[in-house]
C-alpha cells in the first residue's frame, strides 16, 4: 500500500507531537491498513482480524509530501486463530522508516460485533 504524507498526517496534527512529520499513531495505521489486506487471502468466508498486538519501531521522519509504501507479511499460526505480520515502511528514497510486528486474532465478524453490542 501506498501513502503520501499529508499535513493532517504529522505529529502536530494529530496531537502526538509538535513537529511537522509523520505521526507513529498514522504509521501505525497505514501498517494495520496492510495486516488486513494481506490478512485477506487467509480467512473464510465471515471471518475476519481484530489487532492484539503491536510493535513498531519508528525510525526516520518523513516530512509533509513523502511517499510512504508499506508492507505486510503474513505469518499464520498453527491454531489457526491468530495471524503475525512482518511490518515495513519505505520512503520514496528507499529508507526504512518504521518496521515491527503485528499480531491479528480471527474472529467470526458477526460474532463479535453483536459481543460489543451495548
Amino acid at each position: 500500500m501506498q501513502h503520501q504524507v499529508t499535513a493532517a498526517d504529522t505529529a502536530a496534527a494529530v496531537g502526538s507531537g509538535d513537529v511537522p512529520v509523520l505521526a507513529t499513531p498514522r504509521l501505525i495505521a497505514w501498517l494495520e491498513a496492510a495486516t488486513v489486506a494481506a490478512a485477506a487471502p487467509h480467512l473464510k468466508p465471515g471471518q475476519t482480524t481484530v489487532g492484539i498486538s503491536i510493535r513498531i519501531d519508528h525510525t526516520r521522519p518523513s516530512a509533509v509530501g513523502t511517499l510512504v509504501r508499506t508492507i505486510a507479511e503474513a505469518h499464520p499460526h498453527d491454531s489457526g486463530r491468530r495471524i503475525s505480520f512482518s511490518v515495513n515502511a519505505v520512503d520514496d528514497t528507499g529508507q526504512t522508516i518504521g518496521n515491527g510486528e503485528i499480531i491479528r486474532a480471527i474472529v467470526d465478524r458477526d460474532r463479535f460485533v453483536s459481543s460489543i453490542r451495548a
